[in-house]
């Protein structure tokens, strides 16, 4: 990746936008382009600077992430939105997801896990992280409906299986002895079919539809 990642950190907290700078700066992928305090801020800014990634957190004064959320995704649909919360509750992460968000980020992460996350972005993996992963999966062997015929080959299904666990397209590859390409492929034809956007649609999707095994 010789581009920088763009972003824009969106948080009402000064110290938490300086220690989320201070934990990228040292890595020469990501580029801070600009900082905004609330959701009204961060529209206003992602207009004027264009970032490839908008890392938003959720609870903020004004405009909310959530709501500033929909709006970008409406109005400038090529940026990515990255949701950022100390909260793991289950219906802040569908609700993230409806607006458009891409991902779905805990603080209180380790900074190689943002690192690794971040960078997955760049390089188009659109990831969900193995925390939200599970999440998933307890929601949904409480509330699980009947099984759904799934339109999905065998392959497809394989590959549903693993990024329903939060692996990466390079350990899916790993495990099922294809190229990150393939994975790619397979990924990118399994959202087509379901007309879903990225990995943690998918993955509620397919609990809900019966198709994946605790």
């Amino acid at each position: 990746m010789n581009t920088p990642i763009r972003i824009l950190v969106v948080d009402d907290h000064l110290h938490a936008r300086e220690g989320i700078s201070d934990l990228l700066e040292d890595y020469s992928e990501f580029q801070i382009v600009g900082e905004a305090r609330n959701g009204k801020e961060a529209i206003e800014m992602t207009g004027k600077l264009n970032p490839d990634l908008v890392l938003m957190d959720i609870s903020m004064p004004q405009m909310n992430g959530l709501e500033a959320t929909k709006f970008i995704k409406l109005h400038y649909p090529a940026v990515k939105v990255v949701m950022m919360t100390v909260s793991d509750e289950i219906t802040d992460l569908f609700e993230a997801v409806k607006r458009g968000a891409q991902g779905y980020l805990l603080k209180n992460l380790h900074s190689s896990e943002w690192y690794s996350y971040l960078r997955a972005f760049a390089l188009d993996e659109a990831p969900m992280s193995k925390e939200m992963a599970f999440r998933i999966l307890h929601e949904f062997t409480r509330t699980k409906q009947g099984k759904v015929v799934s339109p999905l080959s065998s392959r497809e299904q394989d590959v549903l299986q693993f990024v329903a666990r939060g692996d990466s397209n390079r350990e899916i590859s790993e495990k099922l002895y294809i190229s990150e390409h393939t994975v790619k492929t397979h990924l990118k034809n399994i959202l087509s079919k379901l007309h879903l956007e990225n990995r943690v649609q998918l993955t509620s999707y397919a609990y809900n539809k019966g198709w994946i095994q605790p």
